[in-house]
């Protein structure tokens, strides 16, 4: 730990002036909130001699309150915006070409994923030799892959940067309420219309929409005290509003037995809820930045970015790890989620889960090093495969690993390699990553 601490405070140290170390911190906390608020909502339970997979929203509804709090995927969008801004322009000003800017984005998010893939081939593989039953893997296998709607989703948004950049450049906060409209609209249409096919579309409109607020933060339109203050004002009126007195849940996250929900796929609760942490943490900047100006916390924040996507894919697969042991050993699963007992144990899980997700960080982490790959392949090709690897990577989100009938080694095998033939049409494999690191 000490080594990592101290490559960490190298790199640290040659931090230039000119970069805002709150977008570091605030993805590194995201990471942080997202990992906390997995671990403690997950519930399996083998009550009545089966195992369920559930979580404590659906036990305790009160906790669906803290989702508020807890889906920060909104920061994720919004650090996004920011940084591929500012590298967008960067790259413009220097001349290169799209393809070029793309395979260095790509090489960071889809290597390490595939690592993930790979180990749950194998996983699926081995559970389905041993008898366990399909349904059990493809449930453990949704679980832990989550994750991958997410990097789907955000890896889509990367793709049309130049696009969204652009528009942003000539018509500035108007590209931001256009699609808030466009949202709008699609919401209209899913909940009174009956149109629930459209209402996939706000996968565009919603994260697009906070993405452009990351490019708004940049050029200082929701920085300060006063102008954060505000965002989160307009938020937080908008989502009691919609909560309290419209057809949306509490929850920011899907709760089985919910008729709508505000995630899947994202709902205008969603987008009032960036606004509020839009502003919120963007009114605290300038102190936050000074603290940041100190070794020890921006170290640790430079620590964390340097192994980000890892914690964020392994999170899951660490805690399905410790669950699958509890059932082989058939303990620690049989305490009601809907009693006090179950929160008492909460921190010793915490614990369990952090030391199984370790592990997984060192072996995997060194798969998130930047380096150059070979040449750039054409911009048309690299989209194309980013393309194919996010619709498996958005079907194994929905459905796991494992075949609803006899499939080929219990397997979707399909589903599996579709991001494997994407990576590879991009040119981005872990062992390419390998030789360039």
């Amino acid at each position: 730990m000490s080594g990592l601490w101290s490559r960490a405070g190298a790199v640290a140290a040659r931090t230039p002036e000119s970069r805002n170390r709150y977008v570091d911190f605030l993805r590194a906390l995201s990471i942080g909130a997202v990992v906390l608020g997995h671990w403690i909502q997950a519930a399996p339970y083998t009550g009545g001699g089966e195992i369920t997979l559930s979580n404590a929203l659906e036990y305790q509804p009160w906790t669906r309150w803290l989702t508020w709090v807890f889906q920060v995927m909104p920061i994720f969008f919004l650090v996004g915006g920011y940084s591929n801004g500012v590298s967008w322009r960067s790259a413009s000003e220097k001349g290169k070409r799209y393809a070029e800017w793309l395979e260095a984005r790509l090489r960071r998010l889809l290597g390490p994923v595939l690592a993930l893939l790979a180990v749950w081939v194998l996983l699926g593989i081995g559970m389905g030799l041993g008898g366990v039953d399909a349904g059990l893997v493809g449930g453990l296998s949704q679980m832990a892959l989550i994750p991958t709607w997410f990097l789907a989703v955000y890896i889509m948004v990367v793709l049309v940067v130049p696009l969204t950049y652009a528009a942003w450049r000539r018509y500035g906060l108007w590209s931001f309420w256009a699609l808030v409209a466009a949202a709008v609209v699609d919401d209209v249409l899913f909940l009174t219309a009956g149109l629930t096919v459209v209402g996939w579309a706000n996968y565009a409109f919603i994260w697009v929409a906070v993405h452009q607020l990351g490019y708004a933060w940049r050029d200082g339109y929701t920085a300060g005290l006063r102008k954060g203050a505000a965002w989160a004002a307009l938020g937080a009126a908008a989502l009691v509003g919609m909560v309290m007195f419209g057809p949306y849940p509490v929850s920011m996250v899907s709760v089985p037995g919910d008729e709508i929900s505000n995630s899947l796929p994202p709902k205008l609760p969603m987008l009032a809820l960036a606004l509020v942490h839009t502003g919120l943490l963007l009114s605290i900047e300038g102190p936050m930045r000074r603290w940041l100006d100190r070794a020890v916390p921006w170290t640790a924040t430079v620590l964390v970015n340097g192994m980000i996507m890892t914690i964020f894919l392994w999170h899951l697969t660490a805690a399905t790890l410790v669950v699958g042991a509890a059932l082989l050993l058939r303990a620690g699963l049989g305490i009601d989620p809907a009693s006090g007992g179950w929160w008492a144990v909460r921190p010793l899980w915490l614990a369990v889960y952090a030391l199984a997700l370790a592990p997984c960080v060192l072996a995997f982490g060194r798969l998130e090093r930047s380096g150059g790959g070979g040449r750039s392949r054409p911009g048309w090709l690299l989209a194309g495969g980013a393309v194919v690897a996010c619709a498996g990577l958005a079907l194994l989100a929905l459905g796991g690993i494992a075949a609803d009938g006899a499939g080929p080694l219990g397997l979707r095998l399909w589903v599996l390699a579709l991001p494997f033939a994407g990576a590879v049409l991009a040119g981005v494999t872990p062992l390419a990553r390998s030789r360039a690191g």
